[in-house]
């Protein structure tokens, strides 16, 4: 995957590298130390930190949460995350917050006996926020083969058709209680640049091309449910007036997987991971923390050899219509 200067790929929360110790299929996947992203109300953002200890795993051997990063950990620079961070230059700022995403997004999976074949080579996790207009627009790739986690992308969103006070209103019940409000307002963009930015970052990731039909190149979208893409997207491709994207025309849900995998149902992303015994990290509903979660069970299932394929997809004369592959879904 080829790296990029100009576009930051680095999340509001530390992901905590996971190693797996020659693990049946039927261990648990799920790191021993947790780290909250909600994020405290300084310049940049710094996260906190959660022991997750005392969670029980029945009886199951767990992996180890270790850092493949040298030194102590540091909070990410929520400023860094959008570009925007103007104090590279100030050495007591680069000490105190992290600025390098290869830090603390890399995954080590030394020893781990997967031999689960794909038929995409990565995924995207893609976890929106916004009800009313997208506020957030996180995507992390995960590495179909070596369960690494390759690069992220994040974005907060500017809605297009709000007035200020509906828009301070808004953001501030959304991320107020999270202390994110004040960094959203000075990073978010346009959704139409968001795509704009979004699709650079996929070309620099070999993952697309728009010149071979727009589609995406051996990977593919993963979400927990379907709203995100089946809903969500085209409405706001709509309010921003903007062509839906090619590479929006399929999915793959991973709830609907998980129910025809392992018989059993779960109606969400914390559901799963309490059944999977894996710890929650950071904050529910902050979209980048949702996504690097949903990518955790999404590893978990990759462990045990769970077929990810595309569970919905769109008819392409009629973008509205949406077919399933399952019969059995969520």
């Amino acid at each position: 995957m080829a790296a990029s200067s100009s576009l930051c790929r680095v999340p509001v929360f530390r992901v905590s590298p996971l190693i797996i110790p020659a693990i049946t299929l039927s261990h648990v996947l799920r790191p021993s130390v947790a780290s909250l992203s909600t994020s405290s109300r300084m310049s940049c953002g710094p996260s906190q930190s959660q022991d997750g200890s005392g969670d029980h795993d029945n009886g199951r051997p767990s992996s180890s949460a270790i850092m493949t990063g040298s030194g102590r950990w540091r909070p990410m620079c929520l400023y860094h995350t959008q570009g925007k961070c103007t104090k590279v230059d100030d050495p007591i700022h680069m000490e105190q917050f992290n600025h390098d995403c290869k830090k603390d997004l890399r995954v080590c999976a030394a020893g781990v006996e997967y031999s689960g074949s794909q038929d995409m080579d990565y995924f995207l996790v893609l976890d929106l926020e916004g009800k009313v207009e997208i506020l957030e627009y996180p995507v992390l790739i995960v590495d179909a083969k070596t369960l690494d986690v390759v690069d992220l992308f994040h974005r907060f969103v500017r809605p297009c058709q709000m007035s200020e006070q509906r828009i301070n209103e808004y953001v501030e019940g959304k991320y107020g209680k999270l202390g994110v409000d004040r960094v959203w307002h000075d990073t978010a963009i346009t959704f139409g640049d968001v795509i704009k930015q979004f699709e650079a970052w996929l070309s620099q990731n070999h993952l697309w091309n728009k010149e071979l039909g727009g589609r995406l190149h051996r990977a593919a979208f993963v979400t927990c449910g379907n709203w995100d893409l089946k809903t969500k997207i085209p409405q706001q491709c709509k309010v921003s007036r903007i062509k839906l994207p090619p590479y929006f025309m399929e999915w793959i849900n991973l709830k609907d997987v998980y129910l025809n995998f392992y018989h059993r149902e779960a109606r969400g992303m914390m559901s799963m991971m309490r059944q999977l015994n894996i710890q929650p990290l950071g904050s529910h509903h902050l979209g980048i923390d949702d996504t690097k979660n949903i990518a955790r069970v999404l590893q978990r299932m990759l462990v045990d050899c769970a077929p990810m394929r595309i569970t919905a997809w769109r008819n392409p004369r009629s973008p509205n219509s949406v077919q399933f592959a399952f019969e059995k879904r969520i």
